[in-house]
């Protein structure tokens, strides 16, 4: 039975709320000062407060105020007289779940409260779902059941509280700032920072000066001195995300940190000591890159003592209908909107996508349905075209070359007759491409460099 807390002091109106509430079959508290009712919120579970603004001694503004510090997830209705609707609206600023002025209507009373009652039932509900879902199937922000998960898992909560380099591999958007931000907040580092490099996106110049710093007037520019980020990360974790881009120059200073846990600062003669973990992550064939003499083999043997490969989302179907449900109670509570599921047929479609963005398609496109949603489910219509109708690649069959390939070539080779056909089909133009492909255009552009495809390929 829900308990409703009325904190009014007119009896007339402790009355007709009373009769209210009771008539839909909710218990009834009543308190006729602020005090009182905060003294009522200590002892009782209360799932909704309906509180009148004037109050004789503490302010009704005043009570939201404690009730926010204290109970930060009560849903509370503010009553006030139809002149003070300003201070109403700066009570639902403070966050007060709705008004309801005065002379109010019954109807629109127990409306408010129906709709009160549910955000607090939502609410409830997400939160029960999130703690079910960390204690059976998830680790910090990753989710899932499946088997290679639950490996993964357990590798992070062995590697964790270990000294090592970790390096974890996956496909794009298949979580691998995740799971390093998980082996950060489980290892002894987790009172340091956890600092983030964005290895792919930096000119060769302006990555080396964020990573080591600068001293002032080291190049036209630095008109300050500036810490690097190693500094930042010390007693931390720092994420190389996208490792296998860094320029080869910069891979020997990194080399040279990671084995004498030292480096200068752009234009400084002395030497700083830092004390950091690196954990770096990568979607290319990192082992190919050595050897082809794009990545420096003992930095690759530094940085692989533990490997985590993650695996893409075609591997692991199973977790589909969690991640979505997750994703789903996730949005809805973002948007204040009442989505209670995902249709079978709906999720008969995520099943057979095969999700080439991985887990971050699969958010995107259960936030995309979440927002274009006008009612309490999920449907086939509010899945994009490229799910609910996948179109085919190209017109003519692959072959699968697998005479003398080992599986891991054979898939390469067959990734790359599809992505040459795509670009074939567009004409050269990677965004056609890469919407054939259902990928992101980084992500087809990451895929190009790796498998070495270029303007001469389409030529072939």
């Amino acid at each position: 039975m829900n308990n409703i807390l009325i904190i009014d002091d007119e009896e007339v109106l402790q009355d007709v709320l009373t009769s209210l509430v009771r008539g839909e079959g909710w218990n009834s508290l009543s308190a006729q000062t602020g005090e009182e009712g905060l003294r009522l919120l200590e002892k009782e579970k209360v799932d909704l407060v309906l509180l009148d603004l004037m109050l004789p001694g503490m302010s009704g503004m005043e009570v939201l105020q404690q009730i926010r510090q204290h109970y930060p997830e009560q849903v509370v209705v503010i009553i006030t007289a139809f002149s003070s609707i300003e201070g109403a609206i700066d009570a639902m600023r403070q966050g007060a779940f709705h008004y309801i002025p005065k002379p109010f209507k019954n109807d629109e009373v127990l409306l408010t409260i129906h709709k009160g009652l549910e955000q607090r039932r939502l609410s409830e509900e997400n939160r029960a779902l999130k703690a079910q879902l960390r204690q059976r199937y998830g680790f910090d922000d990753i989710i899932g059941k499946s088997k290679p998960m639950q490996k993964i898992f357990e590798l992070i909560r062995l590697a964790a509280p270990s000294k090592s380099n970790i390096l974890v591999l996956g496909e794009s958007g298949t979580g691998k700032e995740l799971v390093a931000k998980a082996i950060h907040h489980h290892s002894r580092r987790s009172d340091g920072r956890f600092v983030t490099v964005n290895s792919g996106s930096m000119p060769h110049d302006l990555l080396e000066s964020n990573l080591f710093g600068h001293v002032k007037g080291a190049f036209t520019g630095a008109i300050t001195a500036k810490k690097g980020l190693f500094e930042v990360a010390n007693e931390g974790t720092i994420f190389f995300d996208e490792i296998g881009n860094i320029p080869l120059e910069t891979q020997a200073k990194l080399l040279r940190v990671i084995q004498e846990k030292e480096f200068m600062r752009l234009g400084d003669v002395d030497t700083i000591r830092v004390d950091v973990r690196l954990v770096a992550a990568t979607n290319a064939d990192i082992e190919e890159l050595v050897r082809d003499s794009e990545f420096r083999e003992d930095l690759y043997y530094r940085l692989n003592v533990i490997t985590i490969e993650l695996p893409p989302l075609r591997r692991r179907t199973e977790d589909i209908p969690l991640l979505a449900r997750h994703f789903l109670q996730h949005y809805a509570t973002e948007n204040e909107k009442h989505i209670r599921e995902i249709t079978s047929r709906a999720m008969a479609l995520l099943l057979d996508y095969p999700w080439p963005g991985n887990v971050r398609e699969l958010e995107n496109v259960v936030e995309r349905a979440v927002v274009l949603s006008t009612s309490d489910e999920i449907d086939v219509d509010l899945l994009p075209p490229s799910v609910r109708e996948p179109k085919s690649l190209p017109d003519q069959a692959v072959a699968l070359p697998l005479n003398g390939l080992s599986f891991k070539e054979a898939v390469a080779s067959y990734e790359r007759q599809l992505i040459v056909q795509a670009l074939k089909s567009s004409s050269g133009v990677q965004k056609r491409a890469a919407e054939v492909l259902k990928v992101k255009p980084t992500t087809l552009h990451e895929m190009m460099k790796r498998l070495k495809i270029t303007a001469d390929s389409l030529e072939a």
